[in-house]
Parts: C-alpha cells; structure tokens; sequence
C-alpha cells in the first residue's frame, strides 16, 4: 500500500498539480495539508472521479487537512484530543490540523494519522528563556504534548499506526542546507527538537531515515533567492511508524520532481510503500 503526505499550499492554486501528481504517483493514500479551503468548498468531486474517497477537515484561507484514499475509509475523527484550553488564546483549538481514519489492507488494518504541526513563529520568550503563554511557539511546543499523548494511546492499542504530514520541523542539522540559517527558528530551535525526540523515543521509527540515509534530501524549499535551483531545502514533512507499522515498511522516497513543475507547492509529497 502506498501512502503519501503532500503539503499542497492551497486547494484552489494546486488542484491542477495535484491531479496531475496523483494520476502520475497512483498512491492508495495521500494525505494532504494546507488545504486553505471550508469542507463544502473542496473539489471532492475531481478526486472521486480519479477512485478516491474523499474527507476533509477544513477551515477558511488557512490550515485544513484531507483525506483522499482508493480505499474505504473507517472511523474518520477530527481534530487532535486534548483541545480544550489548548487554542494560543487560553481557549478551545478550532484550527484545523489533525484527522484520523483507519483503513484496511489485504493483511490488516492501519490506523492513518495526518497532521498539520503549527508553524510557531515568532519565538516569543520571556526573560527566562521559556514561551510566553499563549504565543505561537508556546502553541506548537503544547501542540507537540498533545500529539505525543495520541501516539501513546494508539501504542497502548498495538496496532499498526502512522503519523504524516507536515511537522514544521527540522530533526538534525543535516536536515537543512543550512542549518545555521535556522537556529533560532522555531523549526529548529532545541525545545522543538526536543519534543520530536521524546515523541520518536515512544517507539516511533523516521521512515525516511530508516530507507534513505541520502544527504541533502529535502520536502520543503522557499519560493524565493532560487532555493529549489540551489537544493537550499529543509525536510520537515515525516512519517512517523508505530513499531507494527514499521514492520511493514518496504521503502519510503520524496517526489522532489513537483518542485520543478508549473505552480508547484513549496513542498513535495513523500510517501511510504507498506505490505499490508
């Protein structure tokens, strides 16, 4: 079963590379982010009339997640739990930024998590050092927490799980051209590493990492200075495998090809292949 993550910077821009990219990499499952678009406003119809069943989890101009699968999808949830009192104002979360679905293969089922971590910038701190509440970094870092409680209780489960999509998130230093670039930004700054350690250290493998130890492999690459020409790129868009999951993983590779096509995304898709 191939399942992709592809952070598509805007349904009504890139429906037409979209289409385009799922006609070409034929996957089983793409999950999508930055949809930009209310539920009833998504094109559900140019994907169903490609194979796949289609959920959404929008919102206007901003965020929003999907679902598209050739396969039924199951028990669709939306919204990451441990939302009340979790928004950057002290209230209740209403960006939308997580969806949940199960879906069965030949073997066995797979419960698919896709995500939309938040940006976090800018870094407000106060004078010690630690997010000022209810900043945007504060957000991320608590955002973080609640994704790391979900990957428990789907552990205690112990069945097969992923969680794709875009983290905004730079793992390693050799996850960026140029690392240096990036310190104190909230993508790389070390309180959101940290929390995308402790998050893998439950037990959750980096599916690229795990098949493609490649240099300068990158998902994302700024519109601006020619940074697609120059391979000046991040990788912030992961898989993140349950141990059952990561038992069934058989390659994991980046479509960094999209870059270089008529009003591409600023990311790529990336995408696993698992025997299911």
């Amino acid at each position: 079963m191939k399942i992709a993550s592809f952070n598509i910077n805007g349904i009504k821009a890139r429906a037409d590379a979209l289409t385009d990219w799922l006609k070409e990499a034929e996957p089983d499952v793409a999950i999508l982010q930055e949809i930009k678009s209310v539920d009833e406003n998504f094109p559900r119809e140019i994907f169903e009339d490609l194979g796949y069943n289609v959920e959404t989890h929008g919102q206007k101009s901003f965020n929003g997640v999907a679902l598209l699968s050739k396969l039924p999808l199951e028990d669709v949830t939306r919204g990451l739990p441990g939302a009340e009192g979790a928004g950057r104002d002290g209230g209740d979360d209403e960006e939308a930024r997580y969806i949940e679905a199960t879906v069965v293969g030949e073997t066995q089922a797979l419960r698919i998590c896709g995500l939309y971590l938040p940006n976090g910038n800018p870094v407000d701190l106060d004078a010690d050092g630690t997010p000022v509440p209810g900043s945007k970094y504060d957000y991320k870092l608590k955002w973080f927490d609640r994704l790391t409680a979900r990957a428990e209780a789907l552990l205690a489960e112990e069945q097969p799980f992923l969680m794709a999509g875009d983290y905004n998130l730079i793992p390693q230093p050799e996850d960026a051209k140029r690392p240096e670039a990036w310190k104190d930004d909230a993508l790389f700054r070390l309180e959101s590493r940290a929390k995308f350690r402790r998050l893998t250290a439950l037990g959750l493998t980096d599916a690229l990492r795990v098949r493609n130890g490649a240099p300068d492999t990158y998902t994302f690459w700024d519109y601006q200075a020619g940074a697609f020409q120059k391979n000046d790129g991040i990788r912030i868009d992961h898989f993140l495998l349950s141990p059952q999951a990561a038992d069934l993983l058989t390659d994991c590779q980046i479509d960094a090809f999209t870059r270089a096509k008529d009003k591409p995304s600023d990311h790529v898709p990336i995408w696993v292949d698992l025997d299911l």
